[in-house]
């Protein structure tokens, strides 16, 4: 009796890591329950002919990366981090937890692949103020000073060298803050992208896709809402646009041919 308990805890045991080991149900776990019904955070399965793209940033970019996908499809295996991206202090973290748990050598089919473009920002939710875990920029403490953000933003370049050895890197601006915003004060995303690209003259490998020009002259015309930091459907298809030609331009040039 003891030996046929035996082998049905062993026989379950089985059945539970074979069940879990795939890297699409590692991806799901990631996600959460949030994300896993939205399409940009679908499980991308890997081709191994095309190069790998990671896009790594706030609402923002989340917003805008199906339009990425559909210009660049077929050309790029295009990765999106698995939640929102937050402030610059939490980049590493959250990176770290993704290739921890999508290289996890005890998944059948963990990510073996290495990067070739890493398309990242981080600015829009450091330079926000915050009460109670709301926006509240007349009683709220800012969640990163320039400062801080300066230093995060060196570890974060360094760590990408680090994990990333021969991925092209690319660096977009924080886009524009609205009037009316409650969270966050009116220029100050200029102000953190002077920073930004003040630590990036150190780095001139890096490319920079400079949204923040991009969109400044459509603001109006592209935002969701008076006071939104978000965009409308036109706006986030302008944004893709302009993101998928960036990363184009520096994918492998035998991919590159049209």
């Amino acid at each position: 009796m003891k030996i046929y308990m035996l082998i049905f805890v062993m026989l379950s045991m089985f059945s539970s890591v074979t069940y879990a080991d795939s890297v699409k149900d590692a991806w799901l776990e990631l996600v959460g329950d949030k994300f896993n019904t939205r399409a940009e955070f679908a499980f991308v399965e890997n081709n191994p002919e095309l190069p790998n793209v990671l896009i790594y940033g706030d609402s923002i970019s989340i917003h805008y990366t199906q339009a990425v996908r559909a210009e660049i499809e077929n050309k790029a295996n295009i990765y999106l981090l698995y939640l929102n991206g937050g402030d610059s202090s939490s980049f590493i973290t959250k990176m770290t937890k993704m290739h921890t748990t999508m290289q996890n050598s005890a998944l059948s089919d963990p990510w073996t692949f290495e990067w070739d473009v890493i398309h990242f920002n981080v600015g829009l939710h450091d330079l926000k103020y915050t009460k109670d875990r709301k926006l509240d920029k007349a009683n709220g403490k800012q969640v990163s000073s320039i400062a801080e953000y300066e230093s995060n933003l060196r570890n974060i370049v360094k760590y990408l060298k680090t994990i990333a050895l021969s991925a092209k890197l690319i660096f977009a601006t924080t886009t524009p803050i609205p009037s009316g915003e409650p969270g966050r004060i009116v220029g100050d995303a200029a102000k953190y992208n002077a920073v930004a690209l003040n630590v990036l003259k150190d780095h001139p490998e890096v490319i920079i896709n400079d949204l923040y020009h991009f969109i400044k002259p459509n603001h109006q015309k592209w935002w969701a809402g008076v006071g939104n930091v978000h965009y409308n459907q036109l706006g986030r298809k302008a944004q893709g646009g302009k993101v998928a030609s960036v990363i184009l331009s520096q994918l492998p040039l035998q991919i590159n041919t049209d």
